[in-house]
């Protein structure tokens, strides 16, 4: 075991917050490169650390202010990140207090800060004793506690009066793993019943019969016959669309925006000859399509296209299209909470004006009679309802038709709701 084993995860997730905060890295891009030299372990403390210290960035740069005479700057502001780490696990997260300390001020060393090892220790230290004090203070200002940017708590706010605090918190709260079973394999009464001699603990109900919910997450290589293609990670909420979209056998389907191609692996696990075409503008994303339809066995046309234009298009219509229009993904925050910090109030706009053009674009490649799938995971109304409605008011061949379970138009999930994510969905018929 490395001398520097606890030590190694904290600087790790400092340096990950870091270039979240100040760089505007994602933290899918940055954390494989700094937990690549890391054990499994201290992979998993890693990730832990730097997902819960962005969930709670605010509180905890309130904390940190609370403890320094003026704010570390320039070659410092490293350092700041790494207390907001060492704080996350001293309040929000629970750590043990001496581990937690002591890791943290060694990874200072790591970070080559060892001159600021008695600021870190002090800093964290103070923290600790104060931590009922500083609770009550955030409590008392709702702009630090419910840990958005004003921006976006306000859209929440407009959008959804009575159940913003429930979005909030969902926002905050670590989101749970599903499981999408492969059908072509097995069913999920035998699937569970794989995973319980496995050892893993899953819930005994789900609304899918492809869907199972685990009681806590585990590494996708302990899951029975993963590499053999039995079973993918998908939200609940995501599984629906394939539901959604009912392909038929025989049809010719584009999956537009499908990257990592889980949809794409989806319609075909449910209908194998379906002639599935998946693109996405973005080539190196692409690659994961071609991983997992090679792990699930399964074969569709992959294709590099920018689906605001047509010149990839081979004249053939479609007779089903999804859209998982490129959005704001303000609704899978709490599975990827640097989107609070690296999305802006402007980006709307551009996204919503980006779905509009990709919208129109697609919409003559549909056959007549066909059926178009919109869906984001977004949980802001310009790029969901208000996006569906201008183009349904520009559109004269274009009928809404019912979505959800309720028979409403359009079926937007909130976050947390049945325990997935915020996803939106409303389905468009061609006129004949």
């Amino acid at each position: 075991m490395s001398t520097w084993a606890g030590a190694e995860s904290r600087a790790a997730a400092a340096q990950a917050v870091f270039q979240v905060v100040e760089q505007g890295r994602s933290l899918s891009q940055a954390l494989p490169q700094l937990t690549r030299s890391l054990s499994g372990r201290d992979k998993g403390m890693a990730q832990a650390l730097a997902y819960g210290t962005l969930r709670f960035l605010p509180p905890l740069n309130y904390m940190i202010s609370q403890q320094l005479a003026k704010p570390l700057k320039g070659e410092l502001l490293p350092l700041h990140s790494l207390l907001l780490v060492g704080a996350y696990q001293l309040t929000y997260m629970g750590a043990a207090e001496h581990a937690a300390v002591s890791a943290t001020v060694d990874a200072a060393h790591l970070l080559k800060r060892s001159k600021q090892k008695g600021l870190v220790n002090a800093v964290l230290r103070n923290i600790q004793r104060q931590w009922p004090e500083l609770q009550a203070a955030i409590a008392a200002h709702p702009q630090l506690s419910h840990a958005h940017p004003r921006w976006l708590a306000d859209a929440i706010h407009t959008h959804y009066p009575q159940q913003a605090a429930q979005v909030i918190a969902a926002n905050n709260a670590q989101a749970p793993m599903w499981l999408r079973i492969n059908e072509q394999y097995t069913t999920r009464d035998n699937y569970l019943a794989l995973l319980a001699q496995a050892g893993i603990d899953a819930l005994p109900q789900a609304p899918l019969s492809s869907a199972i919910q685990l009681a806590q997450a585990v590494d996708v290589q302990s899951l029975p016959h993963f590499a053999d293609g039995w079973v993918s990670v998908q939200d609940i909420a995501a599984q629906h669309a394939v539901y959604l979209l009912n392909a038929q056998a025989g049809e010719r389907i584009l999956d537009c925006c499908a990257a990592p191609g889980g949809k794409t692996a989806h319609i075909l696990e449910r209908q194998p000859t379906a002639q599935v075409l998946a693109i996405d503008v973005d080539e190196q994303r692409l690659t994961r399509v071609h991983d997992n339809l090679q792990r699930l066995g399964l074969q569709a046309q992959v294709q590099v296209a920018d689906a605001t234009q047509t010149d990839w298009w081979d004249g053939q219509l479609f007779d089903r299209i999804l859209l998982d229009a490129p959005c704001s993904a303000t609704g899978v925050i709490r599975r990827h909470p640097d989107i609070k910090w690296l999305r802006r109030a402007t980006d709307i706009t551009e996204l919503a004006t980006l779905q509009q053009q990709i919208l129109q674009t697609l919409w003559p490649l549909l056959k007549p009679g066909g059926t178009l799938l919109y869906a984001t995971c977004s949980i802001l109304a310009e790029e969901n309802t208000q996006q569906i409605a201008r183009f349904i008011d520009h559109t004269a061949d274009a009928i809404q038709v019912a979505t959800a379970p309720t028979g409403a138009l359009e079926w937007q999930w909130l976050p947390g709701e049945n325990d997935g994510d915020g996803f939106f969905y409303a389905t468009l018929e061609k006129r004949p």
